[in-house]
């Protein structure tokens, strides 16, 4: 077997922007160079915040990065929504230091995807022990692998990396040609409510969706005061900066669809999404008016209706929310991966995921009976 160098680099904008994408490929925008290279760009995702890049790299024969691992070393557990911080409390009570640690993942963005960029799929194996090399060289605590696409877990699990399992709430495209086609599965209760909820959002409003040259500054001006306010109560700060929506529209605006709702002509409310080639990612939200429904209206029945225009087959809405149950988003399983050099504290995050797993597919399991849709 011919022998593998891998390297670390010094960002994702160090990277030529077609070498990086010849490897993340074109189905998920988290991981194209443009987003990330936003975040690097924009000051969101770099050392100053806790997240220092360190993409890790192997290089084809060509002499063109062949697989790239989107890596950082992270100060903290901010911003990941794969949350760890009891390991870490666990980790320090018994002398040890957790931080810094190693993070396979897109900053601040819960979304399933790939985590082996590869242009070459014979690497993936090499990639996943290029990181197990850093950690300990490092003497890093551990390696974190992020909401990875489910296809590229069992590379993860044939290295002995240890799987955890969470959920979120997908919405599923089966075949409809319009709202009121996804509205026909459902019990007549739940197709009322909706349509009672969606009125009462939008009574005295202007719902636009806006993409590509359509998105002004003055619409992320907007969007950026929205956003500061979901932040603000949710985590005392914004993790992105406005600088970053500036580059998210220079750099992919045909990428990205921007929901906002209208007053009189002034936004008042508005939901960010990425457009996949085959999902609608929903993002960022927020609102300067205390609108009931409205949240429901921009993020999850509008991204709907979006979907279906463009014949997507899902939408994605991020992270939590039972309360997308009821408004036909289904639960799906999410996966991340953890390897953990410690004998010790290996075993017993070993046994806190094994628990853990049984409950979440219980949770899952338990959930699905509480859909929408007709039964029978």
């Amino acid at each position: 077997m011919t022998p593998v160098t891998a390297r670390t680099a010094e960002g994702v904008s160090s990277f030529d922007r077609q070498d990086w994408d010849a490897c993340a490929g074109a189905d998920n925008p988290f991981v194209s160079h443009d987003f990330l290279s936003a975040l690097e760009d924009s000051g969101s995702a770099v050392a100053r915040t806790g997240w220092q890049p360190v993409p890790i790299v192997i290089d084809g024969e060509d002499g063109r990065p062949a697989a790239i691992l989107p890596a950082y070393a992270k100060s903290h557990s901010q911003g990941e929504y794969v949350f760890d911080h009891g390991w870490a409390d666990a980790w320090h009570r018994a002398g040890g230091q957790y931080y810094p640690k190693l993070q396979i993942a897109v900053p601040f963005s819960p979304v399933p995807g790939p985590r082996l960029l590869l242009r070459d799929p014979s690497l993936g194996a090499a990639l996943i022990g290029a990181a197990e090399t850093l950690t300990r060289e490092h003497d890093l605590s551990s390696a974190h692998a992020t909401f990875v696409e489910t296809d590229q877990i069992p590379l993860f699990e044939a290295a002995g990396w240890l799987i955890r399992t969470d959920r979120q709430f997908h919405w599923a495209n089966r075949g409809y040609g319009c709202f009121d086609d996804f509205l026909a599965q459902l019990a007549s209760r739940k197709r009322k409510a909706i349509r009672k909820e969606r009125a009462a959002a939008v009574a005295g409003l202007e719902i636009v969706h806006l993409t590509g040259a359509g998105i002004e500054a003055r619409h992320w001006d907007a969007f950026w005061q929205f956003y500061q306010d979901t932040s603000a109560r949710k985590w005392g700060r914004p993790y992105l900066t406005r600088a970053f929506f500036a580059l998210l529209g220079e750099r992919m605006a045909d990428r990205v669809l921007l929901i906002m709702a209208l007053r009189d002509g002034r936004p008042i409310a508005g939901a960010l999404n990425l457009i996949g080639s085959d999902a609608l990612y929903g993002r960022n939200w927020g609102a300067i008016e205390d609108v009931p429904f409205l949240h429901f209206e921009l993020c999850y029945y509008q991204a709907i209706e979006a979907a279906i225009a463009r014949g997507l087959a899902r939408v994605e809405a991020g992270a939590q929310g039972e309360h997308k149950l009821a408004r036909g988003y289904e639960p799906v399983p999410t996966y991340s991966a953890h390897f953990i050099p410690h004998p010790g504290f290996r075993r017993a995050v070993a046994e806190y995921l094994e628990e853990e797993r049984r409950a979440i597919a219980a949770n899952i399991e338990g959930l699905g009976d509480y859909t929408p849709f007709r039964k029978g």
